[in-house]
């Protein structure tokens, strides 16, 4: 069996099933109307294009709300709405999801129905504010829901008790789009597979929300990733040129590393509406200067970033004994603070909560992992708290700043209760085979990994482990030193070069040390020349 059957073999795939992975057929995608409330939202929606009523869609503003929201604006384009405009919240101004200051400027503006994505299944006493303003509400969303729904008129979310959905991990913009996909059976103007354009923006927005790419996830992102290379969106093509993305060996990796924090830096430091304008455009030209406007946003977020990052380090120092960090600053963006807490997740081994303070109010972000919910922590500091909500491993939170030190209490409580042992295991990444050597770590073999695009959550890029090679040589880079490019020989002799970015300080063998690594193979192209090598995620000593 060769090593690339072996790796198909760990995960479970053979014969017919791994055809199927390989291979994902478009047209085994589920009918729309097994989602919850689909039929009720798709009457309401037609009967706002007969009657010809002004439509709002709001959405949020991270990619997955931008893409949603665009996803929507092209469908009903596309079936003949004539009135139809997108609202999304300014992080510093409304905050997360529908608002009643929101609601209330929309429909003095003449909105009959808002149709939500990416957000409002927990948004009752807005939707009952709309309710009075004499405008409905069709909910789409993927966030957790409450057991009582939202009085809107739909609440189209897999996530439900109630939903008879085969699969529910769908993205928000992968609810729209089932949505368009539902529409196309009611209204003309987009013909059966003229959807397949806005796979794209799917790709995009479940790629960038780090939902699991299984299942109908991973036909929505493995076509959709055929539709961006050659994509009709001025916008993308502008942002791919501007993150110096080539189209043809654009995969998942340059969409959550290259693309998407472009795009999501607009919403972190001033407002989402630069990077739905992107999307939006029309004008070339227009198109590159709002990619060149998120390019310069990103750069300022990743110095704010490093800054937020460096303080937050010191004051981890001062909580380490404790199970959950909660950390807090006055200057510390609280549209940075969830990258940062994701920093401290990987650098502490420890669910991680960052706030910025914001005199008598405080808000930001957590990360976690293994059996601790950060969005369950939140619930159980309900008494104390402002507001909060999110998923298992993301979450926000809103409280008074005089809180803090009992919600840092508090959570710890909760992470305690839970009696946890052996967490940080989880963090250790988990190879998909064991070799003897590198003999078949060669270029034909990278390439056949490729066919397992697109790697996300739920698919991970393959990795190796390799015990007992000797380390031949050691080489530190960098402006401090911090990244490190080892090269290691095998049993037989044959060498590999292993790289780590920003690696721990055991990463830094020594020459002559025996170990044992666990690697990602990659293909590194320069001055013309192609070689693999490895990407260094762990390292232990065998000596």
């Amino acid at each position: 069996m060769s090593l690339f059957d072996r790796i198909l073999a760990a995960r479970g795939l053979s014969g017919d099933t791994a055809k199927d992975f390989l291979q994902p057929d478009y047209d085994k995608k589920y009918d729309p109307f097994l989602l919850p409330d689909m039929e009720k939202a798709v009457d309401r929606i037609v009967l706002a294009h007969e009657r010809q009523e002004k439509v709002t869609i709001y959405g949020d503003y991270d990619i997955d709300g931008l893409t949603a929201t665009t996803v929507m604006l092209d469908g009903l384009a596309a079936f003949g709405f004539k009135n139809v405009d997108a609202f999304i919240p300014n992080r510093f101004v409304e905050g997360y999801g529908l608002t009643i200051d929101a609601v209330e400027t929309i429909a003095a503006q003449g909105t009959k129905l808002i149709i939500t994505v990416d957000c409002g299944s927990l948004s009752h006493k807005e939707i009952a504010r709309a309710n009075k303003l004499g405008v409905d509400v069709v909910v789409t969303d993927h966030h957790n829901v409450s057991d009582i729904q939202p009085e809107a008129i739909a609440v189209v979310n897999p996530k439900r008790k109630d939903h008879k959905y085969p699969f529910i991990d769908l993205a928000g913009v992968g609810v729209a789009f089932k949505l368009v996909q539902a529409l196309q059976t009611r209204l003309p103007g987009l013909a059966p597979g003229a959807e397949k354009w806005m796979l794209d923006l799917v790709a995009l927005g479940t790629v960038c929300d780090v939902v699991s790419l299984k299942d109908e996830n991973r036909i929505n992102v493995f076509w959709g990733l055929q539709v961006l290379r050659k994509t009709r969106r001025p916008g993308l093509r502008a942002l791919m040129a501007v993150a110096k993305v080539e189209p043809e060996s654009l995969n998942s990796r340059s969409l959550g590393f290259a693309l998407g924090p472009r795009m999501n830096a607009a919403g972190r430091l001033e407002t989402a509406r630069h990077a739905l304008d992107m999307l939006l455009a029309t004008d070339n030209q227009l198109a590159y200067e709002k990619a060149e406007q998120l390019d310069t946003l990103n750069q300022a977020r990743r110095g704010d970033q490093s800054n937020i990052l460096k303080e937050a380090t010191l004051q981890a120092e001062m909580y380490r004994d404790l199970p959950v960090l909660v950390l807090s600053g006055a200057d510390w963006n609280h549209g940075i603070v969830g990258i940062v807490a994701a920093k401290l997740v990987e650098k502490y081994q420890k669910p991680t909560y960052v706030l910025q303070e914001m005199g008598e109010t405080s808000k930001g972000s957590a990360r976690s992992f293994g059996g601790f919910s950060a969005v369950e922590a939140i619930r159980a500091a309900d008494d104390i708290i402002l507001k909060g909500g999110g998923h298992t491993l993301a979450a926000g939170v809103t409280l008074p700043t005089a809180n803090i030190e009992a919600f840092r209490k508090r959570v710890n409580e909760f992470y305690k209760s839970l009696n946890l042992t052996n967490q940080a295991q989880l963090l250790l990444p988990k190879e998909d085979v064991l070799i003897d050597d590198f003999s078949e770590v060669n270029e034909e073999f990278v390439v056949q990994l490729a066919k397992l695009e697109p790697f996300g959550s739920g698919n991970p890029e393959p990795i190796l482990k390799i015990n007992n090679v000797t380390v031949i040589d050691q080489r530190r880079m960098g402006s401090d030193n911090q990244h490190v490019k080892l090269e290691v020989k095998d049993s037989l002799g044959r060498r590999l070069q292993m790289l780590a970015f920003g690696a721990p300080a055991h990463f830094f063998a020594e020459p002559g040390e025996v170990v044992t690594v666990v690697f990602q193979p990659t293909l590194n192209e320069w001055n013309g020349r192609r070689s693999v090598e490895g990407r260094l995620l762990h390292l232990e000593s065998d000596n």
